[in-house]
């Protein structure tokens, strides 16, 4: 699909480069922003994931999430519990990374 000059300059807008490609948003109250492409051809702004959020991604977390948003997710591209399913809960295991020290006692780790 080509894009014309306006959906570019919007694309440009928002700071992604394009369609379908999750980039981080440091100055908005979400963690990631992606363009998605609606049945009729209209593009999306979709916003997923919260800044304050903490980062347990373990294996139970990652049950729990998919249990809640089954429905939402499978809506496809157009929905923002797809993508987070994609780029925060997919994969093997839990994130490495250490929760926040604030964090350390709420998911028993420390």
């Amino acid at each position: 699909m080509s894009l014309t000059d306006a959906e570019k300059n919007r694309l440009k807008k928002v700071g992604l480069t394009g369609l379908n490609k999750p980039k981080r948003t440091p100055s908005h109250k979400t963690k990631k922003a992606v363009v998605a492409v609606r049945d009729g051809g209209k593009m999306k702004i979709i916003r997923f994931g919260d800044q304050k959020m903490g980062h347990n991604y373990s294996a139970e977390a990652r049950k729990s999430f998919k249990a809640r948003h089954g429905k939402n997710i499978a809506k496809g591209k157009t929905s923002a519990a797809y993508w987070a399913n994609k780029v925060f809960w997919s994969g093997k295991g839990g994130s490495k990374k250490s929760p926040p020290k604030s964090q350390k006692q709420k998911f028993g780790r420390g």
